[in-house]
Formats: structure tokens, C-alpha cells, sequence
């Protein structure tokens, strides 16, 4: 049986505006989702996603991670789901896939561990299948899973507005190099966060369409966007934004100390939550630099739930490893 190996790799947010709702009032989207103008970047902390053709009819997932589930609540359990409806012919000619993932991404992390995997699940069965699918059309079978999905796909530096769905690329970034912090025993939801971003702040929101699309467009002329055209990463590192701090580090105080612990050591050009968390990042200009504060931080949080994972900017989205 035919099998390909892909490399799946995490993504951070540079950016994250929470601009507001299209369908009025202090409501969400019609379609349950926030209005968001995000710069999303591909790094090389990976997972390693083997997909398999199988000669029955069935779904098969397996992960060394044992918090990952392997049902249909898993993410790449239902991209396999989503490429047997839609392509029911190929399902026929070439029979079931097994799914074996490799954890590396942190679970519940902010870093779209679950978005990528379902990215490789896509495009391993493209292959596997022979459907010669273009990148788009696999980007928006991925937009149909989750809004990080289909950047996952290509990868790189994108803006992403809408939902997270509308991607124009930006010049990619590579070698500015990042620690990351977790606690494995701590998660945030992510429906919470912007539940309450919403409670405590829905009275920012634009309301009306002709001004949430002018806001969108204004991100792509945005200082950020210039630091990054300009590869810049001092600049890029001072112009780091989250609208989702503003809720979970009041409410999660070991995030806030992951921060303020990056922004006091020396060498640090800036330093971050992703996404809506608990993931704290901080950017260097030097691997060297990154593992000198990795063990600063590691002396000055002593905590075995603490993990800390130096890796890079990369410029890419999912990757064949190997194929048999």
C-alpha cells in the first residue's frame, strides 16, 4: 500500500485585531465568528503526519500523544471525512487511510497543532488519491475544517482577514529565530476568549460592512506589514499585537508571568501570546541568543510543567517528507 510522510508545521500570529462582526449589534458573525485582521507565520516546531492507503473502507487515526483523541473529534480524522465525501470515486478506486501522527506542537496551545495536521491530511490524500488538486482548491476544502486550516496549507507570512480564511502572502520570513512557552497542564479555550472579549469589549466593534472591510484593508498598509516588506525584525518585534492579551492575562496569571519574564531578560526584541494562548513567544536575531535565554527562563520559572522549545521562522506550509 502507498504512503506519504509529511512534515506539518505550527504557525504563530504577529498580529491580532479583533475588528468586530458583519451582521450588526453586539452579535457575532451570522456564521459564529469573529471579524479578524491577523499577520499569521509558519515556524519549524512540526509534527510528522503518515497517511496510508489501507485496503478496507474505514478511517483509521492513531497519535503517540495521549491527549489527542483519534475519533471523529479529531481534526484530521474529519479532513479524511470531508476528502471521502467529496471525492467518493477516488474513495472507491484506492480504499480507506490510516492516519498515524507524530506529536512535536504542544496540545491546546495557540500554535494550530490540530489546523495543521487537518492541512496534511488534505494534501497527503490529494497525493495518495492522485487528484492533482491545486493549492487554492486544498486552502478552501481547508477553510470548510477550521479558520487556520487553509493557511496551514501553503504557509509562510500571510495576512489573513475575514475569519482567518482570506489569505494574501506576504514576502515569507526566515531565520528570525523564537523561544516558546508553555505550561503542559494549562489550556485556554479559545471559545472563552473571544466570548469574553465580546463581553468586555463588543462596544469597540464596527458595526457595518463598508467599515469592516476598509479596517481589513488597512492591515496590508499597517507599520507591521512595513517592518516585514522591509524584513525587519527589530521593527517586526515592536509592532507584535494581540487584542486577545487583554482578557487572558488578567485571567491567567501564569501566562502574564511567561511575558513578563521574556520582556525583562536581555537579548529579547519582543515577546507575545499566540493566538488566544496560553503560548508565550519571544523573537531573537540569533539562535545563540534564543538558547542563552531558554535557560535564563528555565532558572527563573522552576517548574517541571514548563515547557520551552527554541525553533525558527520558516517559509513554508506542509511539506512531502517521503513517499513508498
Amino acid at each position: 500500500m502507498r504512503s506519504y510522510r509529511l512534515i506539518a508545521p505550527a504557525k504563530i500570529n504577529l498580529y491580532l485585531e479583533i475588528i468586530g462582526d458583519a451582521s450588526g449589534g453586539l452579535r457575532q458573525r451570522s456564521d459564529g465568528y469573529h471579524e479578524l485582521a491577523m499577520i499569521l507565520q509558519s515556524i519549524g516546531l512540526a509534527d510528522q503526519i503518515d497517511v496510508r492507503s489501507i485496503s478496507t473502507d474505514n478511517i483509521r487515526v492513531h497519535c503517540n500523544h495521549p491527549q489527542v483523541p483519534t475519533d471523529k473529534s479529531n481534526l484530521a480524522y474529519r479532513a479524511a471525512e470531508l476528502m471521502v465525501r467529496q471525492f467518493p470515486e477516488a474513495f472507491a478506486k484506492y480504499g480507506g487511510v490510516e492516519i498515524t501522527m507524530n506529536k512535536q506542537i504542544p496540545v491546546a496551545a495557540g500554535l494550530a497543532g490540530g489546523s495543521t495536521n487537518a492541512a496534511a491530511v488534505l494534501v497527503g490524500i490529494d497525493l495518495l488519491w492522485k487528484l492533482g488538486l491545486t493549492q487554492s482548491e486544498l486552502e478552501e476544502l481547508g477553510g470548510t475544517l477550521g479558520s487556520d486550516v487553509p493557511f496551514c496549507v501553503a504557509g509562510g507570512t500571510a495576512i489573513a482577514t475575514g475569519r482567518g480564511e482570506q489569505l494574501s502572502p506576504l514576502p515569507s520570513l526566515d531565520n528570525i529565530y523564537i523561544i516558546l512557552a508553555k505550561y503542559r497542564s494549562l489550556e485556554v479555550s479559545t471559545p472563552w476568549a473571544y466570548k469574553t472579549y465580546r463581553q468586555q469589549f463588543g462596544h469597540s466593534y464596527i458595526r457595518d460592512s463598508d467599515n469592516l472591510a476598509a479596517r481589513a484593508n488597512a492591515v496590508h498598509s499597517g507599520k507591521i506589514v512595513k517592518a516585514i516588506l522591509d524584513k525587519n525584525t527589530r521593527e517586526i518585534a515592536q509592532k507584535l499585537h494581540n487584542d486577545l492579551e487583554r482578557v487572558v492575562l488578567p485571567a491567567y496569571p501564569q501566562v502574564l508571568q511567561l511575558r513578563e519574564v521574556f520582556a525583562n531578560q536581555e537579548g529579547v526584541l519582543g515577546t507575545m501570546m499566540s493566538g488566544s494562548g496560553p503560548t508565550v513567544f519571544a523573537l531573537f536575531e540569533s539562535q545563540q541568543q534564543a538558547e542563552k535565554v531558554k535557560l535564563q527562563v528555565r532558572e527563573a520559572i522552576l517548574d517541571e510543567d514548563l515547557e520551552l522549545f527554541v525553533t525558527r521562522t520558516i517559509t513554508h506550509g506542509i511539506q512531502v517528507a517521503s513517499s513508498v
